[in-house]
């Protein structure tokens, strides 16, 4: 599978959650894989506490994905370079540890159907589920088992939704941070769902600045960029929902207007996009649409030509 740059946001994971609603809920949980043990952080309830559980709902909380098993919450946060890959049917044979990028597999039995043969009884009926990979070599991908989803630490920090903030609530949010909008629109403790690539869009889509300082935002500016992040948004799920998680890769990058594209021409005004770099991130902007046509200093290039 191609892979994009960035982890998987807000509508990504939102997709996910509704494509394991679609697939997963009303199937038990045979058993659990674990090919890499560092992304287990969690040990009370135990794994094994999933088995003979039967699959309830999935949700999400900010860039965390939530599976409801009778109760328990398998909870994933996918990192930067982690995915879920649903399988129809999985092999019956342990994955050996340390062996590729697979770090977690699910098994699920086939749904019960009341109409036709009892496929639950059929110990040779395939079974389906997933897999979570992590790609590269920062192993970042974490999977927690919990009784409530806030004994996740990450969930537990998180500020409010960025699909279910009030612009009052957006505006008061801002006023406090006096540090660059595009950190602010990320630091999942502000704002829960919006990382690299969606900022990037976000602000392109509000002809602001990355660099600007979020509390000087004027009120106008204010509301244009709650009105771009919930139009930017909005639009991702509904590319995204419905998709297979094979495909969602793809459909967010199609989607995306200056992210990923250092370059090529903006689609609104025809200008270059410019990128900054910093040490494991980059950020892209539209000179014209964005700063007044000047370019942003890269921090990374300057230190070079000096």
């Amino acid at each position: 599978m191609a892979s994009l740059g960035g982890m998987p946001e807000l509508p990504e994971v939102e997709a996910l959650a509704a494509f394991l609603r679609e697939n997963a809920v009303g199937r038990t949980v045979i058993r659990s894989d674990v090919a890499a043990f560092s992304v287990i952080k969690t040990f009370d309830p135990p794994l094994t506490a999933l088995n003979g559980l039967t699959v309830t709902g999935a949700g999400r909380y900010g860039k965390f994905l939530d599976l409801e098993v009778d109760g328990l919450h398998l909870v994933t946060h996918l990192s930067r370079a982690g995915w879920l890959q649903w399988r129809d049917k999985l092999s019956a044979v342990p994955p050996k540890p340390g062996r590729g990028p697979l770090a977690f597999r699910l098994h699920l039995a086939p749904p019960f159907d009341p109409d036709g043969p009892d496929s639950d009884s059929d110990p040779d009926a395939p079974a389906a589920g997933f897999d979570l990979t992590e790609a590269g070599t920062q192993k970042r991908l974490a999977v927690y088992l919990v009784r409530d989803p806030l004994e996740v630490p990450g969930i537990a920090r998180l500020g409010p939704d960025a699909m279910r903030v009030d612009l009052d609530a957006f505006a008061a949010l801002l006023a406090d941070q006096r540090a660059q909008i595009k950190g602010v629109l990320t630091s999942q403790s502000v704002l829960a769902g919006v990382g690299n690539a969606y900022s990037d869009e976000i602000l392109h889509a509000a002809r602001i600045s990355p660099f600007a300082i979020a509390a000087r935002l004027t009120e106008a500016q204010v509301s244009t960029l709650y009105t771009a992040m919930r139009e930017t948004l909005t639009d991702a799920v509904t590319r995204s929902v419905g998709q297979r998680a094979a495909t969602l890769k793809s459909e967010k990058r199609s989607g995306l207007a200056v992210h990923a594209r250092t370059g090529l021409p903006c689609p609104v005004c025809g200008d270059t996009v410019r990128e900054v770099s910093f040490a494991d991130k980059s950020l892209q902007y539209c000179p014209t649409c964005q700063t007044g046509g000047k370019n942003l200093a890269d921090r990374r290039l300057s230190r070079l030509v000096k």
